[in-house]
């Protein structure tokens, strides 16, 4: 069972870390990747994750790519790897899930991945692929909040793509995402395992 849901979005996780070690299959590589006690899904790769990972298109070969909430790093991680010719940025307010990610992009041989809170990220970036499995569990409107400061920074080309369990919102999240005045479209790209891809592109 993952860690109960109010720690992994916490800046300082009160629970002890008590690392460990998961073996992870990621772009057909077997890893062993470390996680810990306060962060999100730490003893799996979460299942949602899986679903974006399998079901998204390849992300740009080049420019900035944005993973929103990297967690332990199994997004950001896959993306360095799909894409060696890129930079991505994984970021998180969990300072612990940040430490770890680092160690697993180390451990995983990816080095063009810089992790970091949300405000270290230069405010003139703007990124040609954004994925995400974002937090549902901080509640809608820290969610919508979340998306408001991250989508509108697509490039003029860029696509993002953010799973979402059916049962918790995913076609009320796309309807609201298409009433935003950002000029961007939230379309259903794909549904599997109880979990619906979203793909928010340019108008």
């Amino acid at each position: 069972m993952s860690e109960p849901s109010d720690h992994y979005f916490s800046a300082e996780p009160a629970t002890p870390e008590e690392r460990r070690t998961i073996e992870v299959t990621l772009e057909g590589r077997s890893l062993a990747l470390t996680t810990a006690r306060g962060v999100y899904s730490p003893d799996r790769l979460d299942p949602g994750t899986a679903v974006l990972l399998a079901g998204a298109p390849d992300p740009s070969p080049t420019g900035e790519l944005l993973d929103v909430g990297c967690g332990w790093g199994p997004i950001s991680i896959t993306m360095a790897l799909r894409s060696p010719g890129a930079r991505v940025w994984g970021i998180d307010v969990n300072r612990r899930s940040l430490d770890l990610a680092r160690t697993n992009a180390s451990a995983a041989g990816v080095g063009s991945i810089r992790f970091c809170e949300p405000d270290d990220v230069p405010g003139d970036l703007r990124f040609s692929t954004i994925w995400s499995n974002p937090p549902i569990h901080v509640g809608k409107a820290a969610l919508h909040d979340l998306l408001e400061r991250w989508l509108p920074r697509l490039a003029d080309d860029g696509v993002a793509h953010l799973v979402v369990q059916k049962h918790l919102g995913s076609d009320s999240l796309q309807k609201w995402l298409n009433a935003q005045p950002w000029g961007l479209t939230c379309t259903r790209l794909s549904s599997a395992k109880a979990f619906r891809i979203l793909e928010v592109r340019r108008a």
